[in-house]
Protein backbone atom coordinates (compact mmCIF):
# COMPACT_ATOMS: atom_id res chain seq x y z
CA UNK A 1 0.00 0.00 0.00
CA UNK A 2 1.01 3.62 -0.96
CA UNK A 3 0.76 6.81 1.24
CA UNK A 4 1.02 9.99 -0.27
CA UNK A 5 1.19 11.56 3.09
CA UNK A 6 3.61 9.59 5.16
CA UNK A 7 5.79 9.19 2.19
CA UNK A 8 6.22 12.80 1.67
CA UNK A 9 8.96 13.78 4.55
CA UNK A 10 8.18 17.39 3.54
CA UNK A 11 4.70 17.08 4.53
CA UNK A 12 5.09 15.12 7.62
CA UNK A 13 7.45 17.55 9.13
CA UNK A 14 4.91 20.41 8.23
CA UNK A 15 2.33 18.69 9.80
CA UNK A 16 4.68 18.89 13.17
CA UNK A 17 5.77 22.33 13.29
CA UNK A 18 2.69 24.31 12.42
CA UNK A 19 2.30 26.53 14.89
CA UNK A 20 -2.09 26.06 15.03
CA UNK A 21 -2.05 25.70 18.93
CA UNK A 22 -4.04 28.56 19.62
CA UNK A 23 -5.42 28.20 16.26
CA UNK A 24 -7.12 25.09 17.57
CA UNK A 25 -7.50 26.01 20.89
CA UNK A 26 -9.80 29.07 20.24
CA UNK A 27 -11.53 27.11 17.07
CA UNK A 28 -12.72 24.16 19.71
CA UNK A 29 -13.63 26.68 22.20
CA UNK A 30 -11.10 25.86 24.50
CA UNK A 31 -12.46 21.92 24.19
CA UNK A 32 -15.44 22.81 25.45
CA UNK A 33 -16.45 21.08 22.18
CA UNK A 34 -15.52 17.37 23.51
CA UNK A 35 -18.47 17.65 25.78
CA UNK A 36 -21.02 17.87 22.98
CA UNK A 37 -19.44 16.05 20.32
CA UNK A 38 -18.30 12.67 20.16
CA UNK A 39 -14.99 13.59 17.51
CA UNK A 40 -14.07 17.08 19.01
CA UNK A 41 -10.61 16.57 20.29
CA UNK A 42 -10.09 17.18 23.88
CA UNK A 43 -6.61 19.27 23.88
CA UNK A 44 -4.27 19.97 21.16
CA UNK A 45 -2.47 16.60 21.59
CA UNK A 46 -5.39 15.00 20.55
CA UNK A 47 -6.14 17.80 17.50
CA UNK A 48 -3.24 16.63 16.80
CA UNK A 49 -3.24 13.19 16.43
CA UNK A 50 -6.67 13.38 14.73
CA UNK A 51 -5.11 15.66 12.18
CA UNK A 52 -2.79 12.88 11.43
CA UNK A 53 -5.00 10.03 11.25
CA UNK A 54 -7.24 11.37 8.75
CA UNK A 55 -4.29 13.06 6.93
CA UNK A 56 -2.95 9.20 6.35
CA UNK A 57 -6.47 8.13 5.62
CA UNK A 58 -6.17 10.47 2.65
CA UNK A 59 -2.72 9.64 1.30
CA UNK A 60 -3.79 5.97 1.54
CA UNK A 61 -6.84 6.67 -0.79
CA UNK A 62 -4.62 8.78 -3.01
CA UNK A 63 -2.32 6.99 -3.16
CA UNK A 64 -3.91 3.46 -3.89
CA UNK A 65 -7.04 4.49 -5.37
CA UNK A 66 -7.08 7.66 -6.75
CA UNK A 67 -3.78 7.93 -8.47
CA UNK A 68 -3.98 4.85 -10.52
CA UNK A 69 -7.45 5.99 -11.83
CA UNK A 70 -5.85 9.61 -12.64
CA UNK A 71 -4.55 8.54 -16.53
CA UNK A 72 -8.10 6.79 -17.67
CA UNK A 73 -10.06 10.15 -16.55
CA UNK A 74 -7.45 12.53 -17.99
CA UNK A 75 -8.25 10.25 -21.24
CA UNK A 76 -11.63 10.03 -20.97
CA UNK A 77 -13.06 13.01 -19.13
CA UNK A 78 -16.68 13.97 -18.26
CA UNK A 79 -19.76 12.95 -20.30
CA UNK A 80 -22.19 16.05 -22.46
CA UNK A 81 -24.98 14.83 -23.67
CA UNK A 82 -28.82 16.23 -23.87
CA UNK A 83 -27.86 19.31 -21.61
CA UNK A 84 -26.70 16.55 -18.76
CA UNK A 85 -23.59 16.10 -17.72
CA UNK A 86 -22.14 12.96 -15.79
CA UNK A 87 -18.85 12.74 -14.13
CA UNK A 88 -16.58 9.87 -15.47
CA UNK A 89 -17.46 6.45 -13.58
CA UNK A 90 -14.16 6.26 -12.09
CA UNK A 91 -14.19 10.18 -10.85
CA UNK A 92 -17.28 9.46 -9.64
CA UNK A 93 -15.65 6.70 -7.60
CA UNK A 94 -13.06 8.60 -5.86
CA UNK A 95 -15.52 11.17 -4.73
CA UNK A 96 -17.50 8.03 -2.80
CA UNK A 97 -14.38 7.22 -1.36
CA UNK A 98 -13.49 10.72 -0.13
CA UNK A 99 -17.20 10.79 0.82
CA UNK A 100 -17.28 7.56 2.46
CA UNK A 101 -14.18 8.47 4.95
CA UNK A 102 -16.44 11.42 6.23
CA UNK A 103 -13.79 14.06 4.23
CA UNK A 104 -16.51 15.97 2.15
CA UNK A 105 -17.31 18.88 5.13
CA UNK A 106 -13.12 19.06 6.48
CA UNK A 107 -13.60 23.16 7.64
CA UNK A 108 -17.37 23.11 8.61
CA UNK A 109 -18.51 22.74 12.41
CA UNK A 110 -19.28 19.84 14.42
CA UNK A 111 -22.65 21.07 14.30
CA UNK A 112 -23.18 20.44 10.82
CA UNK A 113 -21.06 17.38 10.78
CA UNK A 114 -18.56 18.63 9.54
CA UNK A 115 -14.32 17.64 11.32
CA UNK A 116 -13.94 21.61 12.11
CA UNK A 117 -10.58 21.35 10.78
CA UNK A 118 -7.92 24.56 10.38
CA UNK A 119 -7.51 25.50 6.86
CA UNK A 120 -3.53 24.35 6.84
CA UNK A 121 -4.94 21.27 7.74
CA UNK A 122 -7.37 20.69 4.19
CA UNK A 123 -4.74 22.29 2.29
CA UNK A 124 -2.36 19.49 3.04
CA UNK A 125 -5.59 17.51 1.78
CA UNK A 126 -6.06 19.26 -1.45
CA UNK A 127 -1.88 18.79 -1.71
CA UNK A 128 -2.30 15.46 -1.79
CA UNK A 129 -5.42 15.07 -4.18
CA UNK A 130 -3.70 17.12 -6.64
CA UNK A 131 -0.53 14.87 -6.33
CA UNK A 132 -2.73 11.87 -7.37
CA UNK A 133 -4.99 13.92 -9.67
CA UNK A 134 -5.12 17.55 -9.90
CA UNK A 135 -8.48 17.61 -11.45
CA UNK A 136 -10.40 16.04 -8.57
CA UNK A 137 -8.86 19.07 -6.68
CA UNK A 138 -11.03 21.41 -8.52
CA UNK A 139 -14.53 19.04 -7.23
CA UNK A 140 -12.58 18.01 -3.91
CA UNK A 141 -11.71 21.78 -3.22
CA UNK A 142 -14.82 23.50 -4.16
CA UNK A 143 -15.58 22.92 -0.33
CA UNK A 144 -14.69 26.64 0.09
CA UNK A 145 -18.51 26.96 -1.32
CA UNK A 146 -19.62 25.81 1.59
CA UNK A 147 -17.26 26.82 4.02
CA UNK A 148 -18.34 30.77 2.45
CA UNK A 149 -22.44 30.08 3.42
CA UNK A 150 -21.07 29.43 6.82
CA UNK A 151 -18.92 32.52 6.96
CA UNK A 152 -22.05 35.08 5.20
CA UNK A 153 -25.51 32.89 5.00
CA UNK A 154 -28.28 32.99 7.45
CA UNK A 155 -28.76 30.58 10.26
CA UNK A 156 -31.53 29.20 7.39
CA UNK A 157 -29.34 29.08 4.63
CA UNK A 158 -26.29 27.50 7.13
CA UNK A 159 -28.87 24.72 8.11
CA UNK A 160 -30.50 23.79 4.80
CA UNK A 161 -26.95 23.53 2.56
CA UNK A 162 -24.31 22.86 5.00
CA UNK A 163 -25.12 19.64 6.95
CA UNK A 164 -25.73 18.52 3.01
CA UNK A 165 -22.27 19.44 2.01
CA UNK A 166 -20.38 17.56 5.08
CA UNK A 167 -22.57 14.36 4.35
CA UNK A 168 -21.37 15.12 0.50
CA UNK A 169 -25.08 15.11 -0.65
CA UNK A 170 -24.60 18.45 -1.83
CA UNK A 171 -21.25 19.85 -4.30
CA UNK A 172 -20.78 23.26 -5.47
CA UNK A 173 -19.52 25.73 -8.13
CA UNK A 174 -18.96 29.10 -7.85
CA UNK A 175 -20.18 31.08 -10.71
CA UNK A 176 -18.45 34.34 -11.36
CA UNK A 177 -16.83 34.36 -14.92
CA UNK A 178 -19.09 35.69 -17.68
CA UNK A 179 -18.11 35.26 -21.80
CA UNK A 180 -16.87 39.14 -21.55
CA UNK A 181 -15.92 39.70 -17.58
CA UNK A 182 -13.15 37.38 -16.24
CA UNK A 183 -10.23 39.31 -14.07
CA UNK A 184 -12.57 42.53 -14.84
CA UNK A 185 -15.60 41.04 -11.99
CA UNK A 186 -16.54 44.71 -11.63
CA UNK A 187 -18.10 44.66 -14.69
CA UNK A 188 -20.42 41.62 -14.23
CA UNK A 189 -23.88 42.09 -15.76
CA UNK A 190 -25.74 38.80 -14.93
CA UNK A 191 -29.24 40.35 -13.86
CA UNK A 192 -30.65 39.64 -10.26
CA UNK A 193 -34.31 40.75 -10.28
CA UNK A 194 -36.44 41.09 -7.21
CA UNK A 195 -40.78 40.05 -7.85
CA UNK A 196 -43.24 42.08 -5.72
CA UNK A 197 -42.86 39.26 -2.81
CA UNK A 198 -39.17 39.90 -2.96
CA UNK A 199 -38.23 36.50 -4.68
CA UNK A 200 -34.99 36.70 -6.55
CA UNK A 201 -34.59 35.71 -10.40
CA UNK A 202 -30.97 35.22 -12.41
CA UNK A 203 -30.80 35.94 -15.91
CA UNK A 204 -27.70 35.69 -18.11
CA UNK A 205 -24.74 33.98 -18.97
CA UNK A 206 -21.27 32.46 -17.39
CA UNK A 207 -18.66 30.97 -18.48
CA UNK A 208 -15.76 28.92 -17.54
CA UNK A 209 -17.57 27.57 -14.32
CA UNK A 210 -15.24 24.91 -12.23
CA UNK A 211 -17.83 21.96 -11.69
CA UNK A 212 -20.82 23.87 -12.95
CA UNK A 213 -23.15 20.97 -13.24
CA UNK A 214 -22.84 21.12 -9.10
CA UNK A 215 -26.08 20.89 -7.01
CA UNK A 216 -25.35 24.09 -4.93
CA UNK A 217 -24.01 27.52 -6.64
CA UNK A 218 -22.88 30.78 -5.78
CA UNK A 219 -23.35 33.43 -7.94
CA UNK A 220 -22.03 36.60 -8.42
CA UNK A 221 -24.80 39.11 -10.06
CA UNK A 222 -25.76 42.87 -10.56
CA UNK A 223 -28.85 43.42 -8.19
CA UNK A 224 -28.73 47.03 -8.42
CA UNK A 225 -30.11 48.72 -11.47
CA UNK A 226 -28.21 51.04 -13.09
CA UNK A 227 -25.03 50.33 -11.63
CA UNK A 228 -22.00 49.46 -13.38
CA UNK A 229 -19.33 48.66 -10.85
CA UNK A 230 -18.43 46.78 -7.79
CA UNK A 231 -20.96 48.50 -5.68
CA UNK A 232 -24.06 47.37 -7.89
CA UNK A 233 -22.64 43.36 -6.99
CA UNK A 234 -24.30 40.82 -4.64
CA UNK A 235 -24.06 37.30 -4.30
CA UNK A 236 -26.61 34.18 -4.21
CA UNK A 237 -27.43 31.22 -3.62
CA UNK A 238 -29.44 28.92 -5.74
CA UNK A 239 -29.62 25.50 -7.08
CA UNK A 240 -29.51 23.28 -10.13
CA UNK A 241 -33.21 23.33 -11.90
CA UNK A 242 -34.48 23.19 -15.17
CA UNK A 243 -33.85 27.11 -15.88
CA UNK A 244 -30.17 26.91 -14.78
CA UNK A 245 -29.20 25.31 -18.36
CA UNK A 246 -25.31 23.52 -18.77
CA UNK A 247 -25.00 24.76 -22.58
CA UNK A 248 -21.36 23.16 -22.91
CA UNK A 249 -18.46 21.73 -21.12
CA UNK A 250 -15.31 23.03 -22.72
CA UNK A 251 -12.77 21.03 -24.50
CA UNK A 252 -9.55 22.03 -22.13
CA UNK A 253 -5.64 21.46 -22.28
CA UNK A 254 -5.44 20.02 -18.90
CA UNK A 255 -7.37 19.20 -15.94
CA UNK A 256 -9.65 17.11 -17.93
CA UNK A 257 -11.83 15.52 -15.16
CA UNK A 258 -13.61 18.05 -13.90
CA UNK A 259 -16.37 20.02 -16.14
CA UNK A 260 -16.15 23.31 -17.35
CA UNK A 261 -19.15 24.46 -17.92
CA UNK A 262 -21.03 27.46 -20.02
CA UNK A 263 -24.10 27.66 -17.66
CA UNK A 264 -27.21 29.80 -19.27
CA UNK A 265 -29.77 31.46 -16.42
CA UNK A 266 -33.20 31.86 -17.48
CA UNK A 267 -35.28 33.11 -14.60
CA UNK A 268 -33.60 30.67 -12.09
CA UNK A 269 -34.70 31.32 -8.15
CA UNK A 270 -32.27 32.47 -5.89
CA UNK A 271 -31.48 33.62 -2.59
CA UNK A 272 -29.76 36.51 -1.52
CA UNK A 273 -26.62 35.26 0.77
CA UNK A 274 -25.16 38.19 3.26
CA UNK A 275 -25.80 41.62 2.04
CA UNK A 276 -26.97 43.53 -0.59
CA UNK A 277 -24.03 45.54 -2.73
CA UNK A 278 -21.08 43.52 -0.69
CA UNK A 279 -21.00 40.27 -3.11
CA UNK A 280 -17.79 41.43 -4.47
CA UNK A 281 -16.47 43.46 -2.57
CA UNK A 282 -16.08 41.11 0.47
CA UNK A 283 -18.40 37.66 -0.06
CA UNK A 284 -16.27 36.84 -3.64
CA UNK A 285 -12.91 38.32 -2.36
CA UNK A 286 -13.31 36.27 0.49
CA UNK A 287 -14.11 33.00 -1.77
CA UNK A 288 -11.60 33.83 -4.08
CA UNK A 289 -8.55 34.44 -1.70
CA UNK A 290 -9.87 30.77 -0.08
CA UNK A 291 -9.60 29.56 -3.96
CA UNK A 292 -6.27 31.28 -4.16
CA UNK A 293 -4.88 28.85 -1.43
CA UNK A 294 -6.46 26.11 -2.67
CA UNK A 295 -5.00 26.45 -6.32
CA UNK A 296 -1.27 26.92 -4.35
CA UNK A 297 -1.70 23.38 -3.05
CA UNK A 298 -2.83 22.41 -6.45
CA UNK A 299 0.13 23.56 -7.98
CA UNK A 300 2.52 22.10 -5.23
CA UNK A 301 0.60 18.54 -5.65
CA UNK A 302 1.25 18.77 -9.33
CA UNK A 303 4.90 19.74 -8.59
CA UNK A 304 5.07 16.97 -6.41
CA UNK A 305 3.97 14.24 -8.59
CA UNK A 306 6.45 15.96 -11.93
CA UNK A 307 9.71 16.17 -9.44
CA UNK A 308 8.89 12.26 -8.35
CA UNK A 309 8.53 11.11 -11.43
CA UNK A 310 11.33 13.03 -12.76
CA UNK A 311 13.82 11.78 -9.81
CA UNK A 312 12.74 8.08 -10.51
CA UNK A 313 13.29 8.69 -13.91
CA UNK A 314 16.53 10.24 -13.91
CA UNK A 315 18.00 7.15 -11.40
CA UNK A 316 17.03 4.23 -13.41
CA UNK A 317 17.80 5.74 -17.15
CA UNK A 318 21.19 4.96 -17.96
CA UNK A 319 23.15 6.56 -21.13
CA UNK A 320 27.02 6.02 -21.62
CA UNK A 321 26.73 3.15 -18.66
CA UNK A 322 26.04 5.90 -15.48
CA UNK A 323 22.39 6.95 -14.40
CA UNK A 324 21.82 10.37 -15.67
CA UNK A 325 21.17 11.44 -12.36
CA UNK A 326 25.14 11.26 -12.01
CA UNK A 327 25.57 14.32 -14.51
CA UNK A 328 25.44 17.86 -13.30
CA UNK A 329 23.21 18.90 -16.09
CA UNK A 330 20.36 16.56 -14.42
CA UNK A 331 21.09 16.55 -11.06
CA UNK A 332 21.96 20.47 -11.13
CA UNK A 333 17.81 20.56 -12.63
CA UNK A 334 16.89 18.34 -10.01
CA UNK A 335 18.08 20.36 -7.07
CA UNK A 336 16.22 22.97 -8.49
CA UNK A 337 13.02 21.46 -8.59
CA UNK A 338 13.49 20.68 -5.22
CA UNK A 339 14.54 23.17 -3.79
CA UNK A 340 12.12 25.41 -5.49
CA UNK A 341 9.16 22.97 -4.07
CA UNK A 342 10.41 23.04 -0.97
CA UNK A 343 10.19 27.18 -0.81
CA UNK A 344 6.76 26.64 -2.52
CA UNK A 345 5.60 24.69 0.22
CA UNK A 346 7.15 26.47 3.04
CA UNK A 347 5.44 29.86 1.95
CA UNK A 348 2.10 27.86 1.69
CA UNK A 349 2.09 26.57 5.10
CA UNK A 350 3.01 29.88 6.43
CA UNK A 351 -0.25 31.52 4.28
CA UNK A 352 -2.42 28.94 5.61
CA UNK A 353 -1.47 29.69 9.01
CA UNK A 354 -2.09 33.17 8.85
CA UNK A 355 -5.25 32.58 7.48
CA UNK A 356 -6.16 30.21 10.58
CA UNK A 357 -5.29 33.01 12.67
CA UNK A 358 -6.96 35.69 10.80
CA UNK A 359 -10.46 33.42 10.37
CA UNK A 360 -10.26 32.79 13.91
CA UNK A 361 -9.88 36.22 15.22
CA UNK A 362 -12.38 37.07 12.57
CA UNK A 363 -15.04 35.17 14.65
CA UNK A 364 -14.17 36.17 17.56
CA UNK A 365 -14.46 39.62 16.73
CA UNK A 366 -17.55 39.07 14.86
CA UNK A 367 -19.15 36.68 16.90
CA UNK A 368 -17.45 36.74 20.62
CA UNK A 369 -16.91 39.30 22.97
CA UNK A 370 -13.04 40.50 22.05
CA UNK A 371 -10.94 42.52 23.49
CA UNK A 372 -8.57 45.28 22.22
CA UNK A 373 -6.09 42.82 21.81
CA UNK A 374 -7.99 40.58 19.43
CA UNK A 375 -9.17 43.70 17.19
CA UNK A 376 -5.83 44.29 16.75
CA UNK A 377 -4.80 40.90 16.07
CA UNK A 378 -7.50 40.77 13.17
CA UNK A 379 -6.37 43.92 11.51
CA UNK A 380 -2.82 42.27 11.60
CA UNK A 381 -3.84 38.83 10.56
CA UNK A 382 -5.79 40.48 7.47
CA UNK A 383 -2.98 42.50 6.40
CA UNK A 384 -0.72 39.68 6.21
CA UNK A 385 -2.73 37.13 4.53
CA UNK A 386 -3.54 39.78 2.32
CA UNK A 387 -0.03 40.14 1.42
CA UNK A 388 0.54 36.42 1.68
CA UNK A 389 -2.06 34.83 -0.26
CA UNK A 390 -1.10 36.15 -3.88
CA UNK A 391 2.60 35.96 -3.08
CA UNK A 392 1.64 32.12 -2.69
CA UNK A 393 -0.46 31.72 -5.19
CA UNK A 394 2.25 33.35 -7.50
CA UNK A 395 5.08 31.30 -6.42
CA UNK A 396 3.43 27.66 -6.30
CA UNK A 397 1.87 27.95 -9.69
CA UNK A 398 4.70 29.75 -11.67
CA UNK A 399 6.98 26.64 -9.62
CA UNK A 400 4.61 24.19 -10.92
CA UNK A 401 4.45 25.41 -14.23
CA UNK A 402 8.56 25.08 -14.21
CA UNK A 403 9.00 21.86 -12.27
CA UNK A 404 6.39 19.92 -14.75
CA UNK A 405 8.44 21.59 -17.76
CA UNK A 406 11.73 20.06 -16.27
CA UNK A 407 10.24 16.88 -15.52
CA UNK A 408 9.42 16.40 -19.13
CA UNK A 409 12.88 17.57 -20.29
CA UNK A 410 15.01 15.72 -18.00
CA UNK A 411 12.86 12.84 -19.02
CA UNK A 412 13.26 13.47 -22.86
CA UNK A 413 11.43 12.03 -25.71
CA UNK A 414 9.56 9.46 -23.26
CA UNK A 415 8.20 12.39 -21.24
CA UNK A 416 6.84 13.73 -23.99
CA UNK A 417 4.97 10.28 -24.82
CA UNK A 418 1.68 9.94 -23.83
CA UNK A 419 2.34 6.77 -22.30
CA UNK A 420 4.05 8.33 -19.46
CA UNK A 421 2.52 11.03 -17.19
CA UNK A 422 4.65 13.88 -17.48
CA UNK A 423 3.00 15.38 -19.86
CA UNK A 424 -0.43 15.13 -17.95
CA UNK A 425 1.37 17.03 -15.18
CA UNK A 426 2.46 19.74 -18.09
CA UNK A 427 -1.16 20.29 -19.06
CA UNK A 428 -2.15 20.55 -15.30
CA UNK A 429 -0.20 22.78 -14.15
CA UNK A 430 -0.21 25.29 -16.91
CA UNK A 431 -3.85 26.58 -15.79
CA UNK A 432 -2.60 27.05 -12.57
CA UNK A 433 -1.46 30.49 -12.51
CA UNK A 434 -4.50 31.55 -14.93
CA UNK A 435 -7.40 30.77 -12.68
CA UNK A 436 -8.26 32.74 -10.12
CA UNK A 437 -6.23 35.40 -10.71
CA UNK A 438 -3.05 35.04 -13.14
CA UNK A 439 0.32 35.61 -11.73
CA UNK A 440 0.40 39.20 -13.24
CA UNK A 441 -2.98 39.73 -10.98
CA UNK A 442 -1.37 38.37 -8.17
CA UNK A 443 1.03 40.64 -7.93
CA UNK A 444 -1.39 43.98 -8.33
CA UNK A 445 -3.19 42.05 -5.04
CA UNK A 446 0.71 41.79 -3.03
CA UNK A 447 2.37 45.00 -4.39
CA UNK A 448 0.33 47.50 -2.19
CA UNK A 449 1.36 45.26 0.99
CA UNK A 450 5.07 45.13 -0.19
CA UNK A 451 5.10 48.96 -0.78
CA UNK A 452 3.77 49.74 2.81
CA UNK A 453 5.88 46.87 4.19
CA UNK A 454 2.70 44.81 5.47
CA UNK A 455 5.11 41.93 6.47
CA UNK A 456 7.77 43.58 7.68
CA UNK A 457 6.75 42.74 11.59
CA UNK A 458 6.69 39.04 10.88
CA UNK A 459 10.30 39.23 8.97
CA UNK A 460 11.38 40.74 12.32
CA UNK A 461 10.40 37.60 14.24
CA UNK A 462 12.05 35.01 11.57
CA UNK A 463 15.12 37.12 11.38
CA UNK A 464 15.31 37.11 15.64
CA UNK A 465 14.84 33.00 14.74
CA UNK A 466 18.02 31.21 16.89
CA UNK A 467 20.38 29.44 13.96
CA UNK A 468 23.78 27.65 14.44
CA UNK A 469 26.68 30.22 12.67
CA UNK A 470 26.54 28.44 9.03
CA UNK A 471 22.90 29.19 8.98
CA UNK A 472 22.83 32.45 10.59
CA UNK A 473 25.72 33.19 7.83
CA UNK A 474 22.90 32.85 5.34
CA UNK A 475 20.43 34.69 7.22
CA UNK A 476 22.94 38.04 7.14
CA UNK A 477 22.83 37.59 3.38
CA UNK A 478 19.10 37.61 3.34
CA UNK A 479 19.73 40.45 5.74
CA UNK A 480 21.44 42.62 3.55
CA UNK A 481 19.18 41.83 0.92
CA UNK A 482 16.33 43.19 2.92
CA UNK A 483 17.82 46.35 3.39
CA UNK A 484 18.09 46.90 -0.36
CA UNK A 485 13.93 45.53 -0.87
CA UNK A 486 12.95 48.50 1.34
CA UNK A 487 15.43 51.00 -0.21
CA UNK A 488 13.34 49.78 -3.18
CA UNK A 489 10.08 50.38 -2.11
CA UNK A 490 10.84 53.11 -0.44
CA UNK A 491 12.23 54.57 -4.06
CA UNK A 492 8.97 53.65 -6.05
CA UNK A 493 7.16 54.93 -3.60
CA UNK A 494 8.46 58.56 -3.85
CA UNK A 495 8.73 58.32 -7.33
CA UNK A 496 5.05 58.70 -7.92
CA UNK A 497 5.06 57.51 -11.33
CA UNK A 498 1.97 54.89 -10.97
CA UNK A 499 3.26 53.33 -14.83
CA UNK A 500 6.30 52.95 -13.13
CA UNK A 501 5.15 51.31 -10.11
CA UNK A 502 3.50 48.90 -12.23
CA UNK A 503 6.09 48.13 -14.30
CA UNK A 504 8.34 46.81 -11.55
CA UNK A 505 5.75 45.42 -9.28
CA UNK A 506 6.59 41.83 -10.33
CA UNK A 507 9.98 42.67 -9.24
CA UNK A 508 9.51 43.99 -5.96
CA UNK A 509 6.94 41.20 -4.99
CA UNK A 510 9.38 38.41 -6.10
CA UNK A 511 12.17 40.15 -4.08
CA UNK A 512 9.81 40.05 -1.07
CA UNK A 513 8.88 36.84 -1.70
CA UNK A 514 13.02 35.66 -2.24
CA UNK A 515 13.73 37.03 1.65
CA UNK A 516 9.99 35.62 3.36
CA UNK A 517 10.92 32.29 2.13
CA UNK A 518 14.58 32.53 2.56
CA UNK A 519 14.33 33.10 6.27
CA UNK A 520 11.13 30.05 6.57
CA UNK A 521 13.31 27.54 5.64
CA UNK A 522 16.29 28.73 7.24
CA UNK A 523 13.72 28.49 10.42
CA UNK A 524 13.03 24.96 9.41
CA UNK A 525 16.90 24.14 8.41
CA UNK A 526 17.10 25.15 12.31
CA UNK A 527 14.28 22.47 13.45
CA UNK A 528 15.88 19.85 11.54
CA UNK A 529 19.63 19.61 10.36
CA UNK A 530 18.61 17.41 6.89
CA UNK A 531 16.71 20.91 5.36
CA UNK A 532 20.11 22.78 5.69
CA UNK A 533 21.18 22.07 2.31
CA UNK A 534 17.73 23.20 0.75
CA UNK A 535 17.47 26.36 2.66
CA UNK A 536 21.63 26.88 1.51
CA UNK A 537 21.04 26.31 -2.11
CA UNK A 538 17.52 28.50 -2.05
CA UNK A 539 19.20 31.55 -0.45
CA UNK A 540 22.59 31.23 -2.99
CA UNK A 541 19.96 30.77 -6.02
CA UNK A 542 18.31 34.13 -4.62
CA UNK A 543 21.46 36.53 -4.15
CA UNK A 544 21.76 36.82 -8.17
CA UNK A 545 18.21 36.63 -9.10
CA UNK A 546 17.25 39.17 -6.47
CA UNK A 547 20.34 41.57 -7.68
CA UNK A 548 19.03 41.50 -10.98
CA UNK A 549 15.51 42.71 -10.09
CA UNK A 550 16.65 45.22 -7.36
CA UNK A 551 19.16 46.97 -10.52
CA UNK A 552 16.11 47.22 -12.69
CA UNK A 553 13.83 48.66 -10.36
CA UNK A 554 16.52 51.20 -8.95
CA UNK A 555 17.66 51.83 -12.62
CA UNK A 556 14.63 54.01 -13.45
CA UNK A 557 14.55 52.65 -16.76
CA UNK A 558 11.49 54.38 -19.06
CA UNK A 559 13.09 53.32 -22.12
CA UNK A 560 10.28 50.25 -22.29
CA UNK A 561 7.62 52.71 -21.27
CA UNK A 562 8.11 55.22 -24.09
CA UNK A 563 8.79 52.72 -26.26
CA UNK A 564 6.10 50.18 -25.61
CA UNK A 565 4.07 50.42 -29.29
CA UNK A 566 7.49 50.56 -31.41
CA UNK A 567 8.51 47.10 -29.90
CA UNK A 568 4.73 45.62 -29.85
CA UNK A 569 4.06 46.97 -33.28
CA UNK A 570 7.22 46.55 -35.15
Amino acid sequence: MGNFFSDNRDLVFTLENLALTDVVGMMEQNYEFAKKYENAPVDFADALDNYRRVLDVVGTICADRIEPRARTVDAEGPKFEKGKVTYHPLTAMNLKDLSDAGLMGVMLGHKYGGLNFPVSIYTMMTEMVSRADASLQNIFGLQDIAETISFFGSDEQKDKYLPGFASGEFDGSMDLTEPDYGSDLPGVRLRADQDEKGQWYLNGMKRFITNGCSKVHLVLARSEEGTTDARGLSMFICEACPQLVVRRIENKMGIHGVPTCELQFNDVPAQLCGQRKLGLIRYVMSLMNGARVAISAQAVGIAEAAYREARKYASEREQFKKAIDTFPAVYSMLSSMKTSLTAARALLYETTRVVDLRNTYTHIVEHGEPTAEDRAAKKYYERVAATLTPMCKALATETANKVAYDCIQIMGGTGFMRDFNAERFYRDARITNIYEGTTQLQVVAAIGGVIQRSLDTRIDELAATELPAELAALRDKLLALRAQQQEAAKFVAELKNAEYHDYVARDLVEMETMIFVGLLLLRDAAKCADRAAVAERYVLDSLPAFSMRYMRVMSKDMKLLDNKRDIIDY
